[in-house]
């Protein structure tokens, strides 16, 4: 099987870091996270198979790969174990390669996430594909950007927060319609639920307060699900870590240390 080209990015110094990004990112949606992190670890950033400036090979896309990208990756880049943190998407990914890779890990943080969606929520996957197939990724962009942000961050003109926002719209709109399509499918048709039993690795879980699209319930099932997992919450909604890097970054640094 050909393997798929990822774009990255590799910066600082120390133990390393692995930041896995959201459906519809790519790996600037980690900017302000990495510019924290990179002054004690090696932050290692990649754009997903579909997404920014990486290889988008034709459909199906499964979790199963998106896992195996990550974990060709880590194995070029890293020479021990590394922390890996995943946001929605990228925490799926994570649930997934501490499954089938658990020896290139020495922590996993599932930030935003599920660890499986029901038969309601898959019927609005199935839905929100045939619209970017029919219509374009344009086509939910807005309602994305309701779902990723408080309404105060979209707002916000002072500190950033619309200049930020509209950035990862113009990311999103600018996301090979086919490519979103398979990694919604390959989102839907996650489930964690048996395999997360097994985890043995240190998990740190991060839920957005006001998170509607993986609200705090959701996190809670991860955590019950995987032995000694430790929830954590900051007050954002979807990509937590855009509206709150500073809080996101100093969670992780806790996190981190305390594994030492």
């Amino acid at each position: 099987m050909t393997q798929t080209a990822l774009h990255w990015v590799k910066e600082g110094h120390g133990p390393m870091v692995v930041l896995s990004h959201a459906l519809g990112c790519d790996l600037g949606m980690w900017d302000g996270v990495a510019a924290i992190l990179k002054a004690r670890y090696t932050v290692l950033r990649h754009d997903h198979r579909g997404h920014g400036r990486s290889q988008a090979p034709p459909g199906p896309y499964t979790m199963a790969m998106l896992a195996d990208d990550a974990a060709r990756l880590i194995g070029a880049q890293a020479v021990e174990p590394v922390h890996f943190v995943g946001l929605s998407m990228g925490g799926m990914v994570a649930q997934a390669l501490a499954a089938s890779h658990p020896r290139l890990l020495r922590s996993i943080v599932i930030a935003n996430a599920t660890d499986c969606y029901d038969d309601a929520a898959r019927t609005l996957w199935k839905a929100r594909v045939h619209t970017v197939l029919t219509q374009g990724v344009a086509a939910v962009a807005e309602g994305a950007m309701q779902r990723w942000f408080t309404p105060e961050f979209r707002a916000d003109e002072a500190k950033g927060g619309a200049a930020r926002v509209a950035a990862l719209r113009h990311r999103l709109e600018s996301t090979d319609a086919a490519a979103y399509a398979a990694s919604c499918e390959a989102v839907a048709g996650i489930d964690f639920r048996a395999s997360n039993t097994h985890i043995r690795c240190p998990v740190l879980v991060i839920a957005g307060t006001r998170d509607e699209a993986t609200p705090l319930a959701m996190a809670q099932a991860i955590c019950s699900s995987i032995p000694g997992a430790q929830l954590r919450t900051l007050e954002a909604a979807h990509l937590s870590a855009v509206e709150q890097p500073a809080v996101f970054a100093s969670l992780l640094e806790q996190f981190f240390e305390n594994l030492r």
